[in-house]
């Protein structure tokens, strides 16, 4: 089955501290805190994407015990080679035979009558003014279509991709490039609709230069897609010559995909030469067995089941995650059984990613789903409902929840209130609704929870019911639910209005997300996404919860602690980060290392200075196999700019923006060095490229304002700071800083006119209601400024600076401005 996206993080933007005065515009560098991840939020195909890590269960956390943070013991695994999926079918014929014809047989096929699925008897397909066409030349499958240049010629499909409901093409272009064209066949019967090429961007109009266009970086099969179609992938970037040399074992998702290089294993049971040394483990790379002598026994009181030994380990979840979870990849040194942030990153519960009640809402596969429900909780595996060889349910529809919850209580009117047989019957509609993507492909939610209107009425995200009652509101569900309980709704999954307070920053955020990160029962990835929302915010009360949270045995969470203290100050990061440049797992000690790099790095001692060196080689590692990216060429020139080395760091923006003309934080970036350097002029010139080749990035415009008041044309900056406004109007600090310079102008009217239009969309912003208190008393309304200064004491209670506007407020002195 094809994936959409590559599910690298992109960095979040930036959050605003509160400020006491309206501070002076400053620089506007954007962080590349990950290497991975698509310049813009919209890409195709997923495979590198979908990776990522199911990570282990924390302490005896909903029953799945993690007894250590050390690292695992060396395995003669590590010298074993791949030995094709041939060689194992000769003993497990069985699993082989139910393997072959599945999505993980025909992930990947090389093109011909067999694979191709399309229509290529010289169809035509209409797009942003192109008409490709569709057609066989000497065997070959054949598609003329625009190229890098925008003009149509002849390129030939060298792979299918996927089978059902859709299938891509893949084209090779010079450097090693493989790209995934955008227009799709649409493999569903003609009577559901299918048998038809369609584009994946409908209405988008994407062209040649566009990084969604297939040419563009967006579109690379070597980065986005490779590694979850394919088994044991390289991807072979060199950035010396910019050019991929990727090899894979096997073109489909085989045997030792899941199970592991399998020399060891076939030496063993062959009785080969030293096949003693292998008989504990059987010569297996990592042992699937979680499930084994594992029964599932009824509770009579709830009508479900329990597991008869608690599940200690995460092993499967961990393999299917790799490649059923967004994710980005940060290694080729992928080990099976070893902490997936070895080589991968997953996504948190981000809110361009899920709704705050975790549902899903961009693409995310399954597994920050999965790891936050009560099943995952309860010791289930991804094989206790699907057959891991056929893919396949246990049992079909209903049948496949029947194993662990009786029938008779569950799968009858009384429980789901609609008559048997009708969609609402179903299992999966009301605990696992689907979200389509890709136009034509379903996913079901795995976090399986149970319907919860009430939540949605208050945070706005969808609900199972109200997918099908379209036209009732989520009270009225929420109403229905309770006509026929007598009881509001419980679910296993209580977080919602935790996270989105902290999204939002409402009042109570805080003291919300403190109590979720302290709830040792809460799933890894909530009590994570918890200390994401946290990071800006460090008082502290926050950082002293945030710094035990280092402590927590299970690297997801570490990580989300680390990069929150990488923003403290140098004494806190001293103090608290400095140990975690020998944390065991790669991606935790490489963020610590970041952390560091530049000023920081000089306060420490031999010993740590010895640990520093070894992870920054891991984070300049990570950074260098996603050079192919333009996130990771910006890390890479953030990293020597902390460092002090311009020259390196203008080098690494400048192949950024060679990579991707459309990646925005590298010319942001770029000038902002310039400017830190006193070269204005280049600065600008920088800005101005980018704005030509971007007319719309708004942080581009807004920057190019900072640097013409910085130049005093304050008529100018103002046309700037209003055009990045516009642009981006959710964005509450451009409008707050276009707010300033209007009340710099002498327009303190219109600054407050700004800032009330900015609060209706983001209405606990404290700069903007710092800004409202300021502008307010200057016009001689003091009470009603006070009441702005009362609102912002109500989400900061630990913030000086409000209690002493407070103060001030309340003084017979008028209202100083501060600068």
């Amino acid at each position: 089955m094809p994936r959409k996206k590559k599910g690298n993080r992109n960095p979040p933007p930036a959050r605003s501290r509160a400020k006491s005065p309206p501070p002076a515009p400053g620089p506007t560098t954007i962080r590349g805190r990950d290497a991975a991840g698509g310049s813009r939020n919209r890409l195709a195909i997923g495979g590198v994407l979908a990776l990522a890590f199911g990570l282990v269960a924390a302490g005896v956390y909903w029953g799945v015990t993690q007894k250590s943070v050390a690292p695992p013991a060396p395995r003669t695994v590590a010298l074993a080679r791949y030995v094709g999926g041939a060689e194992c079918s000769t003993c497990h014929a069985e699993e082989h035979a139910a393997w072959k014809g599945s999505d993980h047989d025909l992930a990947m096929q090389v093109a011909d009558d067999q694979s191709v699925l399309g229509n290529f008897a010289n169809a035509k397909f209409a797009y942003a003014g192109t008409t490709s066409t569709f057609f066989r030349r000497d065997g070959r499958f054949m598609v003329n279509t625009d190229g890098a240049d925008g003009k149509l010629a002849d390129y030939e499909i060298k792979y299918a991709f996927g089978v059902h409901p859709l299938q891509q093409y893949l084209i090779e272009i010079p450097g090693g490039r493989i790209q995934a064209l955008g227009i799709a066949w649409d493999s569903r019967p003609a009577a559901a609709g299918g048998q038809r090429w369609f584009h994946l961007y409908p209405g988008q109009n994407i062209k040649a230069g566009d990084p969604l266009h297939w040419t563009g970086a967006n579109q690379n099969w070597n980065f986005q897609c490779a590694e979850c179609h394919s088994t044991n992938l390289r991807k072979g970037y060199d950035p010396k010559t910019e050019t991929f040399h990727t090899t894979w074992s096997e073109i489909d998702v085989a045997c030792e995909a899941c199970h592991g290089p399998g020399s060891n294993h076939v030496a063993w049971a062959k009785k080969a030469s030293g096949w003693e040394a292998l008989a504990t483990d059987k010569g297996l790379a990592v042992a699937l067995d979680e499930r084994r002598g594992v029964a599932w026994t009824p509770v009579a009181e709830t009508g479900n089941a329990r597991r008869s030994r608690v599940r200690e380990t995460s092993r499967e979840v961990d393999t299917c995650a790799r490649c059923h979870a967004r994710a980005s990849r940060i290694s080729d040194d992928y080990v099976h059984g070893q902490s997936p942030l070895e080589s991968h990153r997953p996504a948190l519960l981000d809110e361009n990613l899920y709704w705050s009640d975790g549902q899903m809402r961009d693409e995310v596969y399954n597994w920050g789903s999965f790891v936050q429900s009560h099943m995952y909780a309860a010791g289930v595996t991804c094989s206790d409902c699907h057959d891991p060889h056929s893919l396949k349910l246990r049992s079909p529809g209903n049948g496949v929840c029947a194993q662990c919850h009786q029938p008779a209580r569950f799968d009858n009117m009384a429980h789901t209130h609609h008559a048997a047989g009708t969609r609402g019957a179903a299992c999966a509609a009301c605990h696992m609704p689907t979200t389509t993507y890709m136009i034509v492909d379903p996913r079901h939610d795995h976090s399986m929870r149970i319907p919860r209107p009430d939540v949605s009425a208050k945070v706005g995200s969808p609900n199972a019911c109200n997918n099908c009652h379209t036209r009732q509101t989520a009270q009225w569900a929420a109403d229905a639910i309770h006509a026929w309980t007598g009881k509001p709704p419980a679910s296993f999954q209580n977080f919602a209005e935790a996270l989105q307070a902290g999204s939002s920053g409402a009042p109570g955020a805080r003291g919300a997300l403190l109590t979720l990160i302290a709830d040792k029962t809460q799933p890894a990835v909530v009590r994570a996404s918890a200390i994401e929302r946290l990071g800006h915010w460090l008082t502290p009360t926050v950082t002293d919860v945030v710094s035990r949270s280092l402590n927590d045995p299970d690297p997801l969470v570490r990580l989300a602690a680390v990069e929150a203290l990488a923003s403290a100050d140098a004494a806190t990061q001293r103090r608290y980060l400095s140990r975690m440049l020998d944390d065991p797992v790669r991606a935790v000690r490489a963020e610590a290392a970041r952390a560091f790099a530049g000023a920081g790095e000089q306060g420490l001692s031999a010993q740590e200075r010895t640990s520093f060196d070894r992870a920054l080689a891991d984070y300049v590692g990570i950074q260098t196999y996603n050079a192919d990216r333009p996130e990771g060429r910006v890390s890479l020139g953030n990293l020597h700019a902390q460092r002090g080395n311009a020259a390196a760091a203008m080098i690494e923006y400048r192949k950024a923006i060679a990579i991707d003309p459309a990646f925005v934080p590298a010319y942001a970036n770029l000038a902002d060095l310039y400017r830190a350097r006193g070269e204005e002029a280049e600065a600008e010139a920088a800005l101005k490229e980018g704005m030509a080749r971007n007319p719309g990035a708004a942080v581009l415009h807004h920057a190019y304002g900072l640097a013409l008041t910085r130049r005093k044309q304050s008529a100018e900056a103002l046309t700037e700071f209003r055009q990045a406004m516009q642009l981006a109007p959710q964005n509450a600090r451009f409008a707050y800083v276009y707010a300033v310079a209007l009340n710099d102008a002498g327009r303190t009217g219109d600054s407050i006119r700004v800032i009330t239009a900015a609060l209706k969309a983001a209405p606990y912003d404290r700069d903007l209601l710092s800004g409202l208190a300021y502008f307010t008393a200057q016009t001689g309304h003091r009470e009603q400024a006070l009441g702005y200064v009362k609102q912002l004491q109500a989400l900061d209670p630990e913030n000086a600076e409000y209690r002493d506007m407070a103060k001030e407020m309340g003084g017979t002195a008028g209202m100083s401005q501060g600068r």
